[in-house]
């Protein structure tokens, strides 16, 4: 199985413009999240719309694609990046894994249980969760929620708490229930990741501006897999602040 990782870096962002490029313990976020990748991945690419973060790419030896500017999202980068990637290796990839180009501490763990949910061949996309121990991330809407099958498939993902507890005050619910949160790693079969990118907005996208409602509202299936480790991304220049306040850097 031919699988390629790729790391969506753009220098733009509104909240943290040029984050890729900070300093994360004397190397750039984007190599920190390169050499974590490396060690589970053969094949790993960043994939950006900016020359600053490809110099820095081809500065310590990486693999970069360059893409357009007018993506929405990491996913409709990954796109674009696998056809081109493809073009450059000279073979095709059978899975793509989107590794957030902010989390510079991801787990090469992590990775690994994404990798595994492609060794079933039914797998379309895969994801991430991990439980809730706090009863603050059940009620923060920046912590999306994921209710999940039997079979270990996502049936909805919310920003709300999912699911309700009916019948028990709100400040026992994490003790009544067990809840998860998204850890947002994802893995696609290259033709499904082609497929999704070209579907339009759906209404529950919508209302809780989370992509991979899209995806389930259309009937493609998301594998879940388990990890016991946070995730940590940084997004803003104070959440650089919490981590050093931490005592990760």
């Amino acid at each position: 199985m031919n699988i390629a990782a790729i790391i969506p870096a753009r220098y733009a962002s509104t909240r943290f413009p040029g984050k890729p490029l900070i300093n994360i313990n004397g190397k750039t976020m984007v190599l920190n999240v390169y050499t974590q990748a490396s060690k589970v991945f053969d094949t790993v690419y960043v994939a950006t719309d900016d020359e600053r973060i490809a110099n820095e790419v081809k500065r310590f030896g990486g693999k970069y694609v360059m893409t357009s500017k007018k993506h929405k999202s990491g996913t409709d980068r990954c796109a674009e990046a696998i056809v081109k990637i493809e073009e450059t290796e000279g073979k095709e990839f059978d899975v793509v894994v989107n590794i957030q180009g902010d989390e510079p501490f991801i787990k090469t763990e992590q990775l690994e249980e994404l990798k595994k949910c492609f060794n079933k061949k039914r797998t379309q996309i895969a994801t991430l969760v991990k439980p809730i121990n706090n009863k603050e991330d059940i009620f923060n809407p920046n912590k999306p929620k994921v209710v999940i099958s039997t079979s270990h498939e996502a049936i909805y993902f919310s920003r709300s708490p999912i699911p309700y507890l009916r019948g028990h005050k709100e400040t026992n619910w994490i003790s009544k229930h067990l809840y998860y949160k998204h850890i947002g790693l994802y893995g696609y079969r290259k033709d499904v990741l082609l497929e999704i990118t070209k579907l339009t907005q759906t209404p529950l996208e919508i209302a809780e501006s989370l992509e991979q409602l899209r995806w389930i509202e259309n009937g493609y299936k998301i594998k879940v897999a388990f990890t016991e480790h946070e995730s940590i991304s940084i997004d803003t220049p104070k959440d650089l602040e919490r981590i050093k306040e931490i005592g990760l850097l």
